[in-house]
Parts: C-alpha cells; sequence; structure tokens
C-alpha cells in the first residue's frame, strides 16, 4: 500500500519561511516525479512544484516561483518544499503527491498518490 505523508505545515507570520517534507512509504519513487499542490477554501486544487525522479528538472507555478523550491532525497524517499516570503494568499492545504511517470506535468488527475495534506496558515 502506497502512504504519502506531509509534515512541517503551521501558522507563520507574513515575510516568514517553513519547510513541508513529504514521506513516502510502500514503494520506491525515485523514477516517478512528484508533485506539491495547494488547496484553498473554495478554491480548486492548484500546482505549485514539482520534480522529476532524477531531480534534474524543477517546475514552478507563477505565483511561488522565487520564493519555492522543491527539493528530493531519494534514499529517504522524501521530497521537500521550502516555502519562504510567505505571503498570505499562500494559506492552503498543501498536498505531496506522486505520478508514477518521468515526464512532469501541473494537472492534479494526472497524479495517482496523494497524501492527506498539511495546513499553512500565513498571518498578515
Amino acid at each position: 500500500q502506497v502512504q504519502l505523508v506531509e509534515t512541517g505545515g503551521g501558522l507563520v507570520q507574513a515575510g516568514g519561511s517553513l519547510r513541508l517534507s513529504c514521506a513516502a512509504a510502500g514503494r520506491t519513487f525515485s523514477s516517478y516525479a512528484m508533485g506539491w499542490f495547494r488547496q484553498a477554501p473554495g478554491k480548486e486544487r492548484e500546482f505549485v512544484a514539482g520534480i522529476r525522479g532524477s531531480a534534474t528538472t524543477t517546475l514552478y507555478a507563477d505565483s511561488v516561483k522565487g520564493r519555492f523550491t522543491i527539493s528530493r532525497d531519494n534514499a529517504k524517499n522524501t521530497v521537500y518544499l521550502q516555502m519562504n516570503s510567505l505571503k498570505p494568499e499562500d494559506t492552503a492545504v498543501y498536498y505531496c503527491a506522486v505520478r508514477p511517470s518521468t515526464a512532469l506535468f501541473t494537472t492534479p488527475r494526472t497524479y495517482d498518490y496523494w497524501g492527506r495534506g498539511t495546513q499553512v496558515t500565513v498571518s498578515s
């Protein structure tokens, strides 16, 4: 059984930083694309950042480019999202997901495995 567990969320003031982690268990994802998505109340789930299995290619939403950094440690089957210069509009539940392919996509329906999410709240 595949499990993804996100940790690291919390409450932070605007301008602050958080580091999210997503630990994968049940199989090895080192060759698969992994992504971070977020969903704010009343809004659709949106792509935040993605990384290919080799970690040589990353992709970011325009809204977080330059502030967020995605990385992965395949030895630990873990993907990270370093979030700096946080803004109130970054408030959402953040989810990690795995796409059983080397290709990197931004569409949520192309990802097969999902964690339960971790809440990030940025106060102004």
